[in-house]
């Protein structure tokens, strides 16, 4: 199972999206795919995330059972904390 979640996502990324995965609420797209699969996606992720956001889950043989990716300009970079996967919370920049 994989999970993909956008946000301020171009239109031309949703719909490429919504080709191979369900999309069960706005934004957020479910499947399952393989793991070739799953990085062919996330390399269009990549390329058409443009000033959006996005971050990527899928099930995976860890003490956690998944592993996630992000991509964007995303204020909850992931870090490892002694072998677990956690998400740290980055303070909005004051313009």
């Amino acid at each position: 199972m994989m999970v993909v979640v956008v946000s301020s996502a171009p239109p031309r990324l949703r719909g490429r999206l919504a080709a191979w995965l369900v999309e069960v609420r706005a934004g957020v797209y479910a499947g399952t795919y393989s793991a070739c699969r799953r990085q062919m996606i996330r390399e269009q992720v990549l390329g058409g995330i443009e000033a959006g956001d996005a971050v990527m889950v899928w099930k995976a043989l860890t003490d956690q059972g998944n592993d996630f990716r992000t991509a964007g300009a995303n204020r909850r970079p992931p870090v490892d904390f002694d072998g677990l996967k956690l998400v740290s919370f980055l303070a909005e920049r004051s313009k």
